[in-house]
């Protein structure tokens, strides 16, 4: 046992040595190594992770310009000329020797960060974690990092947060249903953002389209009274999504009935806020066939209330959320409602704030960029049944 520890221990001296002179090889031309032994100092690059190859020795391993090298392991745009299986080569090449790109040299040349911040309410199931999956998936594939705060909707964290992120050289900002305070130094893409201010790319969906999809289904469906769970007051699509249910609820000719409009109220990303006010107005004796959420989150609190309360759903009472997360198909019933392609709105929330930092100078900029929704009919609503 002694000796093969003694063994283990001059071959892995052995792989390092032979790792450092493969490493300084680029660094003095002039000194050439036999085939074997360079082969051999490769191999043991790879034994060695505490010792990883230089950028020209990789290349000199692929057979490969370092130029070529650097641009598939940063992920840049100009990689794209070169044939996706040399690029998996690369990574695989690169993921063997323990090679990774210096960045700290590389935001140092091009006095970048490649760094975001990403400001959301809160990070849970639901809108704002479906918005957060599109923007990390195209930042990883473009090679940045995100900063990601939540703010709870907390006023001091609201003020703060922008200028830590600031504080931190990110280069752009996304703000996921998060109001903005001030004017910001850099670039600014809000999703749900329904306000104008300078420097600021508003991302939204056409509440309107949505209203009418909604209502237009439940509406067809024979449903004249419904009732309407308004969002926090806090929430940006709070008032803009209201506005357009009434007004699509003119053009259709119903009537809305204030005893069947509740609101949600806290902060909770949760379902009871939907359980609690639909109990509430359970209480209350109002009668009604269907019932529009603000969210699935409060839609599938709603269900709950109604059962518990002896309703079925949807014979007794059809119920529509807004969102389509990724449980509302998988609900019993699955969830009839109106899709927001939220993965999509954070892509191209990333792709709008990249394209800007690329193009700081550019004041021509889309100062809104809007998102169409789509109805999704499950298993949640039916024809409504005759009220007594």
């Amino acid at each position: 046992m002694l000796s093969k520890t003694i063994y283990c221990g001059q071959r892995s001296l052995r792989a390092q040595a032979l790792s450092r002179i493969f490493t300084l090889l680029p660094r003095y031309p002039s000194v050439t190594l036999p085939r074997m032994l360079r082969k051999r100092a490769v191999d043991s690059a790879a034994e060695s992770p505490a010792l990883p190859v230089s950028l020209k020795s990789l290349a000199d391993h692929l057979k490969l310009s370092p130029a070529s090298v650097s641009l598939v392991m940063n992920r840049s745009p100009a990689a794209a000329s070169i044939p996706r299986k040399t690029q998996e080569r690369v990574f695989a090449a690169a993921r063997r020797f323990n090679y990774r790109p210096n960045f700290t040299a590389r935001a140092l040349r091009r006095q970048r960060s490649f760094t975001l911040g990403v400001v959301v309410p809160e990070i849970s199931e639901g809108y704002a974690a479906l918005v957060m999956s599109g923007i990390e998936d195209y930042l990883l594939r473009e090679g940045y990092l995100s900063m990601v705060v939540s703010h709870r909707h907390q006023p001091h964290l609201l003020e703060e947060y922008p200028r830590i992120l600031l504080e931190r050289s990110i280069e752009g900002l996304i703000a996921v249903d998060t109001p903005l305070v001030h004017q910001l130094p850099v670039p600014v893409v809000a999703v749900s953002g329904h306000r104008s201010i300078p420097g600021v790319t508003n991302l939204a969906l056409n509440h309107r389209r949505a209203a009418s999809l909604a209502m237009e289904h439940l509406h067809s469906l024979g449903h004249r009274r419904m009732v309407f769970i308004k969002g926090q007051e806090f929430s940006s699509d709070t008032r803009v999504r209201w506005n357009a249910i009434r007004e699509a609820a003119r053009q259709l000719d119903l009537r809305v009935e204030p005893e069947l409009v509740v609101q949600l109220e806290g902060d909770v990303p949760s379902s009871e806020l939907g359980y609690q006010v639909t109990q509430k107005l359970l209480a209350s004796g109002a009668k009604f066939t269907a019932l529009f959420a603000f969210n699935d989150i409060s839609a599938i609190g709603a269900i709950r209330a109604l059962r518990e309360a002896g309703h079925s759903v949807p014979e007794d009472v059809s119920v529509v959320g807004f969102d389509d997360i990724q449980s509302a198909a998988f609900q019993n019933p699955a969830l009839t409602t109106v899709r927001q392609p939220l993965r999509k709105m954070g892509e191209i929330a990333a792709t709008t704030l990249l394209d800007r930092i690329a193009n700081p100078n550019d004041r021509s900029y889309p100062k809104e960029i809007t998102v169409e929704p789509e109805m999704i009919v499950r298993a949640s609503t039916c024809r409504a049944r005759q009220l007594e």
